[in-house]
């Protein structure tokens, strides 16, 4: 990694070697992440590169996880970031804040994908204040053997996989005017299943009650990639607008025709159908009767969605720790995580998503650990040997938001799963 004599960074060559394993299950997908994910953060550059070499070996085959290479991508870039403010002199969040990514330019570590909202600085700037970061950096001494310190990172992921995610949604105007949103997606505790519904019930202009949500069954629910890469919210959410859309029409089209009135005459307020001109109007309630006596058009509709762009969500992640100088045990102190997700459908889900992933990255650092044997044998084969974080190793956890919005999004919404 390089800069100029003010700290503008010029070049980045990045090296990733990942064990597959037994298996090249997802060998050339994440160790591309490694790079796609991290030195997109910064520039524009003058030059950058990225080598990978991918290699099987005798043990346990490697698979998805959280992140997907680019949690590893990112901890060598954000290291190096580091090394380099300390040899330059300059304060490792400046060099950051200043040379982050800039909005409508073509990134080209990421495909040459411009990005329409990038929140990343204002993540930052959010994050040194609730820590304190000025007064706290870099460390004190606390006079018994242990020093405080403070340091920080930047991430970002994607919204699904450009070009590649498809999702498909079904809506069907169901008794008394409520709606059945059918989506072949899995809620694996993400709160998809809440957050679909919000966006079905803002579209259609009704309370969330009104809404009922099908779970999945392959055999007869819409056609969907799955419930991985981030992609429920942007994807997933994009099919619901378009079915709303869709739905919204022919429920128009058998309006006008049961109150024999031009279609185009007509408005939906979410309660009813009506006509100022004509003097004429039908509820909800109404149309769905109607929908299920003496029609030839049913009132259920169905859209695909697939996205050539996979918008970054960005985070800042600032940790206070305590560290003993004698054992070099490491104890949390504070850690606080400011998310740009552009605009967060339901905060309440975004929040617990994010702490979630904390979690998972506190345990990946400070905990858990695989070994093997010469001969592949795996050492860490149990909960007694490989140690995952609990509750009372966490410290303090804070969670907060800098809103961007994203154009190609639904409700100007990124995703959050794995940021």
């Amino acid at each position: 990694i390089g800069a100029d004599e003010n700290g503008i960074l010029q070049a980045m060559d990045m090296y990733t070697l990942s064990n597959t394993g037994a298996y090249g299950e997802h060998g050339p997908t994440t160790v591309g992440l490694s790079a796609h994910k991290s030195l997109s953060m910064y520039g524009p550059l003058k030059a950058s590169r990225f080598n990978a070499d991918v290699v099987y070996t005798n043990t346990m085959s490697a698979g998805a996880y959280r992140g997907y290479g680019a949690t590893q991508g990112i901890f060598a870039v954000e290291s190096a970031m580091d090394e380099l403010a300390q040899k330059i002199g300059m304060d490792p969040m400046k060099l950051r804040e200043i040379n982050i990514i800039k909005e409508n330019i073509p990134v080209e570590s990421y495909y040459g994908e411009v990005f329409r909202s990038v929140g990343l600085k204002d993540c930052l700037l959010k994050a040194k204040e609730m820590i304190g970061w000025d007064e706290k950096f870099p460390c004190k001494d606390m006079g018994n053997g242990k020093v405080r310190a403070v340091g920080g990172a930047m991430a970002m992921q994607g919204s699904g996989i450009a070009n590649v995610d498809t999702a498909a949604v079904e809506i069907r105007l169901a008794d008394e005017g409520h709606y059945l949103l059918l989506v072949g997606a899995t809620d694996m505790g993400t709160g998809w299943d809440t957050i679909l519904a919000q966006m079905a019930a803002e579209c259609l202009q009704c309370d969330l009650a009104q809404i009922s949500v099908h779970g999945v069954d392959t055999d007869v629910s819409p056609y969907d990639g799955g419930s991985y890469a981030s992609s429920t919210t942007y994807v997933t959410g994009n099919a619901v607008i378009k079915t709303c859309q869709t739905l919204i029409e022919k429920m128009l089209q058998l309006a006008a025709e049961r109150l024999e009135c031009p279609i185009e005459n007509l408005e939906f307020d979410g309660k009813r159908f009506y006509s100022d001109e004509d003097q004429k109007e039908m509820s909800l309630s109404e149309l769905s009767f109607a929908a299920q006596a003496r029609n030839n058009l049913a009132i259920s509709a169905s859209e695909s969605f697939s996205s050539p762009l996979s918008p970054p969500p960005f985070m800042a992640g600032i940790v206070e720790i305590e560290l003993d100088k004698a054992t070099g045990q490491v104890e949390i102190i504070d850690y606080v995580a400011v998310v740009d997700c552009g605009n967060p459908i339901n905060p309440n889900l975004a929040r617990v998503q994010t702490e979630g992933g904390l979690v998972q990255g506190i345990g990946m650092a400070l905990y858990e650990n695989i070994q093997y044997r010469a001969d592949g044998a795996m050492i860490n084969n149990s909960f007694m040997q490989y140690k995952i974080p609990t509750r009372v190793d966490m410290g303090k956890l804070r969670v907060d938001f800098a809103c961007s919005y994203e154009p190609s999004g639904p409700f100007g919404a990124k995703s959050i799963g794995e940021i």
